[in-house]
């Protein structure tokens, strides 16, 4: 596929080769960054924010996968265990190993600047994937609208809770992700859904966080009628237990039910709406952001550049208030009507 937007640097016909060349690998040119930067083919690091999720770990499944498709030689993948100090000193030493480009899934939205000013003082060009960085210069941030998972979030509890009390438990709001799902779904709920009271359990993507918050909010509230996970992969499992152990947990249909929408998209997810368990969650795209981190990275190896603009795999390349493009992915709203689309990430994983 071809995106359909302006190239600043290179021919569309080079483009079109930089995609079509996704078979067999590129080989180590010798040279370390220094030795030219931007080159054409060497070496890639990939720095993983953690692998307690199931999300990540589909995305690091995922990695080698594309990789290959894109004709992008790549070291292991490395993992930070969502320390973002650790997550610096895993790029310094990628760039050390003379990496010729980074992809990176920032933990810190203002901490992974420190890296990506080491990467570009080396002239090593770096992907950002699902967080953006605060500022810094990356090549592209692939990544899906956040806003518009806090969006669709409201919009499906508002529609079935219509009025009470409901919960947002929060990502870690030293990330853009977190701050934009918080920030988008009480906007939402505030002008559309005035009925509706919001609560909300600050977790930093940790479950254990995710847990113990629940559990003290019921017991000032237990006539809560909603929850909204922002990271089903390490909300999903602590909240159904706490809900199970205060007698909380029934099915969908029931009157009791407490409806949960969740983000992510993994298979476990797609199990608890089956169930009943949970009613909905967004399709976060583990495949899409490791397929096309891997292509805008050979892309900016390559020298090529990019505009805004629409492209032709269904999502909007923009420009944030930072100065830096991001590619928009598509991520779908999952609910029991649509679960069992075999086009779901969550639904092809392990086959």
């Amino acid at each position: 596929m071809m995106i359909r937007t302006k190239i600043v640097t290179g021919a569309a016909a080079a483009l079109t080769a930089a995609l079509v060349a996704g078979c067999g690998s590129t080989s180590d040119s010798g040279g370390g960054p220094d030795a030219g930067g931007g080159g054409k083919s060497g070496k890639v690091g990939v720095d993983l924010p953690l692998l307690t999720s199931p999300f990540w770990q589909a995305y690091n499944n995922y990695v080698p996968q594309m990789a290959k498709q894109q004709g992008v030689d790549i070291l292991p993948t490395v993992n930070s265990n969502s320390e973002p100090t650790q997550q610096i000193t895993d790029i310094n030493n990628l760039i050390n190993q003379n990496v010729r480009g980074l992809v990176v899934a920032p933990l810190d939205s203002a901490a992974i600047v420190a890296g990506l000013n080491q990467a570009d003082r080396k002239g090593v060009p770096v992907v950002a994937v699902d967080v953006a960085p605060d500022k810094g210069k990356v090549a592209m941030v692939v990544r899906a609208d956040n806003k518009a998972y806090g969006e669709k979030a409201c919009d499906y509890l508002g529609k079935t809770v219509k009025e009470g009390k409901v919960v947002q438990i929060q990502g870690d709001l030293a990330s853009v992700n977190g701050r934009e799902r918080s920030e988008a779904f009480r906007s939402c709920v505030k002008s559309r859904f005035p009925k509706l009271k919001v609560l909300e359990i600050p977790a930093e993507w940790k479950s254990e966080k995710a847990a113990s918050g629940l559990d003290s909010l019921l017991n000032a509230n237990p006539d809560l009628k909603g929850v909204y996970m922002q990271a089903g992969g390490v909300y999903l499992a602590p909240t159904l237990q706490v809900l199970k152990s205060k007698k909380l947990l029934f099915k969908a249909g029931d009157p009791k039910h407490i409806a949960i929408v969740s983000n992510d998209g993994i298979p476990q997810e797609f199990a608890a709406i089956r169930s009943g368990e949970i009613d909905a969650t967004v399709s976060q795209p583990a495949d899409a952001y490791a397929k096309w981190g891997m292509y805008y990275i050979k892309a900016a190896m390559e020298g090529k550049t990019f505009q805004p603009g629409k492209t032709d795999h269904g999502s909007e390349i923009v420009k944030l208030p930072s100065g830096i493009l991001e590619d928009q992915l598509p991520a779908p709203l999952v609910t029991k009507a649509n679960v069992d689309d075999p086009s779901l990430w969550g639904n092809s994983v392990g086959k």
